[in-house]
This record gives C-alpha cells, sequence and structure tokens, in this order.
C-alpha cells in the first residue's frame, strides 16, 4: 500500500508526516526487510562490542528502575526509557554505526533501541517492529534535506536532533497511533531534542549519549500523546521551530523532505560502516591503504596533503594541531589526520586501532603531523563522501590518490557476507563466543517474522 501526502497549504509539515506514517507499510517491501535485517544485526553486534566499555557501564549504573526490556549484553532489565538509553549509547559508541549519504545522521542508534525496547514492553509483532524501523529511519534521513549541513554548523548534533523525530515516527507507527497522537508527539518531541557538538573540543563523551537520550525521549513524547499530551503542530516550520532552533535558519525546503514520502523510501539506502570512526573519515583511509599497498616505508613521507569538503572542516580537521594529536582514543575518530595515520600503518581502523594505547604511539603521530588539508570549493559533499592524498616523499616523488565514494555506501555497499563477519568481529571483540555469536545469528534473522519479538537471546551474562 502507498500513501500519497495531502499538500494543502493549511496542513503543517508535521501533520502532512502523519497522514502517511498512519496507513503507509514499508513492511511489506522485500528490500525493506533486507536493509531491516541487516540493521538489526548491525546494531546488536556493535552493542555486543561495546558491553565491557566504562561508557556504557556508567549509563547502566545511572539508572535506576527495573522492566521487561533487554539492555544488549547485559543480564540486567529495564524499562522502555531506560533500555532505550543505553542501547542508543552503546550503538553509537564507538563511531561503527549506521550512516546516511545525504546526512550524515546515525539513523539506526536511535530508532532500532526505541523501537526494541517498546516491542517488548507492548508486545508487537516482529512484522510491527520492521514497520517500526523503517518509517523511524526513514523520517530521520528525510530530514536531513531540509536544511543540509546547518544543523552541523550551528554548533548540533543531527542525529540528536532528528533522531528524536525519527524515532518518534516509528513508535507512532508500530504502536498504531493516530494521526493527531503523531501530531502532538512530534511536537512534544521538539522540545525534548538536543545535542551539542562541544565533544569536538576535548573527545569527551557527550555525542555516545545522543541516540540514547533520543531514543528515550521519543517514547516519552509518543506516552505524553497517548495520554491526551498536546505538542505545537508547526513544530518543524514555525517560526520558533526547530530549523530555526537549530538550523539557524527559517528557509528550509520541506518539499524535499516530504516529496514521494511514502512511496519513495530512501531508507534502504544507508550506509554501514567498515571503519569504527567518524563516516567522512573512510574515503581518506582507503586512499591510505592504497598507498600502503605500493610497500613504500613510510618513514620516507615528508608530507600529505589532502584536499577535502569544506563542511567537514570544522569537525575533522580543526584546530588542526589538536586533530594531528588528539587527546585521547574517542577524539581520535574524529580526526582525519589520524584515520590516515591509522590506515597507512595498519591498514585498517577498526576498532583495536582505536584503543586507548594504540591512539598514544608516538610512531602513528609523528605520522599525523605530517597531514594538511586544502579545502576544495568543488567537493561534492554531503551528497558524496570523497578522499583524496597528496603524498610527497623526501626524494621529492608524489603518489596521489583520490576516492569519489564512501566503502559501505549505496554505489558500494557492503556485502551480507561482510556484515556477518563485522558482526562476529563485534561479538569477539565484546568477548562474546563464536557458537553464542553464530547462534545470536540465526535467533536475529528470525525476529521480523515472530508473533511476538523475543530479545532474551541478547541478554547475556
Amino acid at each position: 500500500m502507498t500513501s500519497t501526502i495531502n499538500t494543502s497549504s493549511a496542513a503543517t509539515v508535521a501533520q502532512r508526516l502523519a497522514q502517511v506514517i498512519v496507513s503507509a507499510t514499508p513492511e511489506q517491501d522485500a528490500l525493506g526487510k533486507q536493509v531491516g535485517q541487516r540493521l538489526l544485526m548491525d546494531v546488536a553486534g556493535i552493542c555486543l562490542a561495546a558491553r565491557h566499555e566504562t561508557y556504557v557501564k556508567a549509563a547502566l549504573a545511572s539508572l535506576d528502575q527495573d522492566g521487561p526490556c533487554t539492555v544488549i549484553g547485559f543480564g540486567q532489565r529495564c524499562g522502555v526509557e531506560g533500555a532505550a538509553f543505553v542501547n542508543g549509547i552503546a550503538a553509537h559508541g564507538e563511531d561503527f554505526d549506521d550512516t546516511y549519504e545525504g546526512g550524515p545522521v546515525h539513523a539506526g542508534a536511535v530508532v532500532v533501541p526505541a523501537l526494541l525496547a517498546a516491542a517488548q514492553r507492548h508486545g508487537l509483532s516482529g512484522e510491527m517492529l520492521l514497520r517500526g524501523i523503517a518509517i523511524g529511519v526513514e523520517v530521520t534521513c528525510r530530514l536531513c534535506s531540509v536544511a543540509p549541513m546547518k544543523v552541523h554548523k550551528a554548533g548540533f548534533h543531527p542525529t540528536a536532533i532528528f533522531g528524536v523525530f525519527g524515532a518518534v515516527a516509528g513508535l507512532g507507527a508500530a504502536l498504531r497511533l493516530t494521526q493527531p497522537q503523531i501530531v502532538n508527539a512530534l511536537g512534544i518531541a521538539g522540545s525534548m531534542a538536543g545535542g551539542i557538538i562541544e565533544y569536538l573540543a576535548d573527545g569527551s563523551w557527550t555525542k555516545r549519549m545522543h541516540p540514547g537520550w533520543a531514543a528515550q525521549s521519543a517514547y516519552r513524547a509518543v506516552r505524553l500523546a497517548q495520554n491526551g499530551f498536546k505538542g505545537p503542530a508547526t513544530v518543524f516550520e514555525g517560526k520558533h521551530g526547530v530549523f530555526h532552533g537549530f538550523a539557524n535558519t527559517s528557509d528550509g525546503d520541506f518539499e524535499a523532505m516530504l516529496s514521494g514520502f511514502g512511496q519513495t523510501w530512501v531508507w534502504t539506502s544507508i550506509a554501514f560502516k567498515p571503519y569504527a570512526c567518524g563516516t567522512m573519515a573512510h574515503p581518506f583511509i582507503d586512499c591510505a591503504r592504497a598507498f600502503r599497498a605500493k610497500g613504500i616505508p613510510l618513514d620516507l613521507i615528508k608530507s600529505i596533503e589532502c584536499n577535502t569538503a569544506e563542511g567537514i572542516v570544522h569537525r575533522l580537521w580543526e584546530p588542526l594541531a589538536l586533530k594531528q594529536s588528539p587527546p585521547n582514543a574517542y577524539a581520535a575518530k574524529f580526526s582525519i589526520p589520524y584515520a590516515i595515520a591509522a590506515g597507512l600503518t595498519f591498514d585498517d581502523a577498526g576498532l583495536g586501532e582505536y584503543a586507548e594505547a594504540v591512539v598514544q604511539r608516538a610512531d602513528l603521530r609523528a605520522l599525523a603531523a605530517k597531514v594538511s588539508y586544502i579545502v576544495d570549493p568543488a567537493n561534492p559533499y554531503p551528497k558524496q563522501f570523497t578522499g583524496h592524498l597528496r603524498i610527497t616523499l623526501h626524494n621529492g616523488e608524489v603518489h596521489e590518490h583520490k576516492q569519489g565514494f564512501f566503502k559501505g555506501g549505496v554505489d558500494h555497499p557492503m556485502s551480507d557476507a561482510d556484515l556477518q563477519q563485522k558482526f562476529l568481529a563485534n561479538c569477539r571483540y565484546g568477548q562474546v563466543s563464536d557458537a553464542q555469536a553464530q547462534t545470536l545469528l540465526q535467533q536475529l534473522g528470525a525476529v521480523f517474522g515472530a508473533d511476538a519479538v523475543d530479545l532474551s537471546a541478547l541478554t547475556l551474562g
């Protein structure tokens, strides 16, 4: 079944979204089911990889609640908000989760934890879980087209801002809210959205918290709306709405977001990461690995100059001295100089390459210090993620490597086998045995066909 949007000028953006959400059936799409399965496996694997990390344990210890919902990788169970909070943090904490070219935004780390917890609390079928995930990720991704790059430039994290609305949309679809209830829930969520990017200054952990906060907030907004609480219907386009507050603009292109909603699904183009760091660093890592394959000793390198997009400079390049010498492992995940050094040194940039002891190595820092950048005004970001290295050796020889795509993205996707290997590697990192991981794979593969969602297999001691 496809839905069409009422384009009447009297209808608000939230009302037009809600009109489609109540009747859309993305769970009937075969490609959607495949992507949903990939997303569920990826989120679960990353949560398992992070289950022994201090920030995840701190998040779980901060809660004082019991409930029926699984905290992935733990024996403890929580209420919906608590499980969504911790699982959202774990899913995003290593920056290894899905992304969306055209954002970037990490929809899965918000939407999947919110829907999994709600599915357990409300006894939802696997089909309704898939419906909610599809619509939630779809709305999150579509919001990126309203005012591209402006949320980041204003100092906010798009995942934190857009994710809460996407999760509201997904929860509203899965829990069968009425159109007015969804409008109210979206309006309420506008006062729950938030997440600044000041973590870039010192590698502190608040970015990790953003998806969990958005996931729990979305459920609270939905429950408020179900019980009659009112939110502004003009939450998106209003004079004091979301894009005024978080993008410093009143000129958002809402038709770009709404066009084709319910008929054309963009969520099936989400990208899965092969490297555990900021998305826009990935093509640079691939370029570094291409140079490494030549077998030229790294001590022969004099300088590395990169053409880059202006839109990522403030997050991944500046202050350059800080990015060349990140203060800790988490800060290194948002440093292109470090990412290049890792790719050159290890031929990879996975979880192990971002361990604290590794990031502090003198040889990596010396190599990262040789990296600089030039802004390319013709760079196609955010529609396309690109990489470029111009490596000059001490003898004057120059080697140039370019990549016009993000490996793992829509044009060069990871295969099902690649993602299964990533899942298994993440399980090993989280000290889950290979035998147990294989069992989990089988059980995760059956979730969307279940009459009632059962996540007990993900409850580990």
